[in-house]
């Protein structure tokens, strides 16, 4: 190891270690093993999005997932196109006969089961024989006009449930999630009204309740968090199932539909960004003819456009934890857009980071946004009774401790967009100190492991950005940046707590930093 990275280490040890007394603090966190609050909110890894399904067959993409899967523990993903032509699921003979192929499909979704990840069915697009008109959206042309034919659609949906249920039984179907259309509030994915999308619904429900009657499905998949009360009337009034509503939010208050980025997204200064719709949309679950409906935010980031460098800032990682905090156990999944940059709406992308909506980029190299989801995945399953509002702290029940905490800063000056800000360094500010009390443990030895994430702490971007940002990367520049972003510990020692079942020490905090403190009893 490098002496230069020996002495960083050293000196992060001599400050971690340090006892709290010996500063003046700005924020303590105060703890205690034996108090537990309950278990940990399991919305961070529930899901996870993906661009398309035709991306999932790429090797490169199956590679990331089960690398992520691993690391954050994604349970579900979700994706577009499974009914696109690229698909090759539904084509009309010369004699008008329908003919259904699900070989993509099956290969996709075997993959899937495979590595345990399951699938948060979209059904979506189109597919253009069985459309009534020919306007498409994104580079691969899904179809996003309703059909011409009702009945054709609700066929096509039953015979692809009964053949996921022939395939792989219908108690794994029945654990899925099938979500209908995605955001047809928005002229760009839907050529219809709301009505027509109801109605599109109604037939989709009923043929997948045809199948199995404990298949779960749902919608609107609504951007901007629309729609939610008018779903639920439609639904109650028609008696149509519905067994979750689902809707998107995100943090930047300009338009939608940006493929390109061109307009300037602003990250929004809202501290209730995100978490004011998450909340709204369950009171107006809470005040409906159906209160107790899941809710499913099946995508969710700082900003709705892959091309937003905020994606790939270290900012991103204390931004992601700061509205999983806030948002607590609101809704029962935030599905975050998305795992990788193998993403082609605008096409395929030559930059190497581009602000692709990505927790990795196409080469597999890890932004701090990543390590987010890493560390909360490392947290135990009972959450802490916790008065600060910018950590998790978690216990194993056997004495085991961890404490997630960050600090979010909201750093972007007025009077610029973030495709102008986050492409340059930007050093962190000092933000103080931060004190970390764990009460209730077990007198003894215990093994102290401290991970970070910030301003060139697993922060690849930042080392792109000193490389003059190539537009493309040589494989030693991949080497270089995927070696700049690994999560490994930046600091581990042994400690001891004493009679008084205390652990305390000290940290200094900088904007956006993350720390996570893994504490665990010492074998013997």
């Amino acid at each position: 190891m490098p002496t230069k990275k020996i002495a960083q280490l050293t000196l992060l040890a001599a400050a971690v270690l340090a006892p709290a007394y010996t500063f003046a603090q700005d924020r303590v966190i105060d703890v205690n093993v034996k108090q537990v609050a309950g278990p940990l909110p399991a919305t961070f890894n529930f899901a996870v999005g993906a661009g398309r399904a035709n991306e999932g067959l790429r090797a490169d993409w199956q590679q990331q997932l089960a690398e992520i899967k691993r690391d954050a523990g994604f349970k579900y993903i979700r994706m577009h196109g499974l009914l696109t032509d690229d698909m090759g699921v539904y084509r009309v003979d010369a004699q008008g006969k329908e003919h259904y192929n699900f070989q993509y499909i099956d290969a996709l979704y075997d993959y899937l089961l495979s590595i345990k990840v399951k699938p948060f069915v979209e059904l979506g697009f189109m597919p253009s024989q069985m459309a009534s008109g020919d306007k498409t959206i994104f580079w691969w042309r899904g179809n996003v006009t309703p059909p011409k034919n009702y009945e054709a659609w609700e066929r096509l949906v039953k015979a692809l449930t009964a053949h996921w249920t022939e395939r792989y039984g219908a108690d794994e179907v029945a654990s899925w999630y099938f979500e209908v259309w995605n955001e047809p509030n928005l002229d760009g994915f839907w050529a219809g009204t709301q009505d027509e999308y109801f109605k599109l619904y109604a037939h989709a429900a009923r043929a997948i309740k045809s199948v199995d009657a404990r298949y779960r499905v749902g919608g609107p998949a609504t951007a901007g968090a629309a729609w939610i009360p008018e779903t639920i009337a439609y639904a109650d009034r028609n008696r149509v199932p519905l067994d979750f509503v689902s809707t998107h939010t995100y943090g930047v208050g300009q338009g939608f539909l940006d493929e390109y980025g061109t307009t300037g997204t602003v990250l929004l200064k809202d501290d209730g960004a995100i978490s004011n719709d998450v909340l709204r949309n369950r009171k107006e679950i809470a005040a409906s003819a159906m209160p107790r409906l899941e809710l499913h935010y099946t995508e969710w980031s700082s900003s709705y456009t892959p091309s937003d460098p905020s994606h790939d800032s270290y900012h991103q990682a204390a931004y992601i934890l700061q509205k999983l905090k806030q948002v607590g156990t609101a809704a029962q999944s935030m599905s975050y857009w998305v795992f990788t940059d193998i993403f082609e709406e605008a096409g395929p992308r030559i930059e190497a980071f581009h602000g692709g909506f990505g927790l990795m980029n196409t080469q597999g190299i890890k932004k701090p946004a990543y390590f987010a989801y890493q560390f909360l995945n490392r947290l135990a399953p009972n959450e802490l009774k916790n008065t600060d509002a910018r950590s998790y702290a978690t216990t194993d029940g056997q004495g085991n401790a961890q404490v997630l905490l960050w600090d979010y800063t909201h750093t972007l000056p007025e009077k610029i967009n973030n495709q102008q800000y986050f492409v340059q360094d930007l050093p962190a500010r000092d933000k103080g100190k931060v004190a970390v009390n764990v009460g209730g443990l077990k007198p003894g030895a215990y093994t102290l492991t401290v991970s970070q994430v910030g301003y060139k702490q697993n922060d690849a971007y930042t080392g792109f950005i000193a490389m003059g940002s190539p537009r493309q990367l040589t494989r030693p520049q991949v080497t270089a940046l995927k070696a700049l972003a690994t999560g490994k510990p930046s600091a581990q020692q042994t400690v001891r707590v004493g009679a008084d079942g205390r652990f305390s020490t000290s940290l200094p905090l900088r904007e956006n930093d993350v720390y996570l403190l893994d504490l665990q009893q010492a074998r013997r």
